[in-house]
């Protein structure tokens, strides 16, 4: 029970972190967007884009927590369960930073498309090559589960 106790709290941790970091980028990037479409209403699609970027790092935390707990069992050592903790880790650290970092960086995006919205489709390599960080811990938490 302890074992599975461990690692439950991990993957807890790692769909909170990332759900929060993701919360608070589309809080940013939605008061950014709400600015930009009082001035233009014509501009909902291409800021819709750029807005809803940083959700994916919540949505990683969640889809590794389902993969992590379908392995769980009740009887579990406390070395199983910290594996699956520490498993868990580099996407409960990068998810979080990374959503938090691709928000910000949506939001210059954002705030750049208000000015020439020609510039779109280059905006959003930006955020893009923050997710990058994300979805690489999401691959090696899933390798060390």
């Amino acid at each position: 029970m302890e074992g599975q106790t461990i690692a439950l709290l991990g993957l807890a941790l790692c769909v909170i972190l990332c759900g929060t970091g993701s919360s608070f980028a589309l809080w940013r990037t939605g008061t950014a967007a709400a600015g930009v479409l009082s001035e233009d209403g014509k501009k909902f699609s291409k800021v819709l884009v750029l807005s809803v970027l940083p959700a994916t790092q919540g949505i990683y935390g969640f889809v590794l927590a389902i993969l992590g707990a379908g392995g769980l069992e009740a009887t579990m050592t406390a070395a199983q369960g910290w594996g699956v903790f520490f498993a868990v880790l580099p996407l409960t650290i990068v998810g979080f930073l990374s959503a938090i970092l691709q928000g910000l960086t949506s939001v210059s995006g954002i705030l750049a498309l208000s000015k020439n919205e020609t510039i779109s489709g280059k905006l959003i390599l930006f955020p893009a090559m923050v997710e990058t960080y994300a979805i690489l811990a999401l691959v090696i938490s899933i390798m060390l589960l």
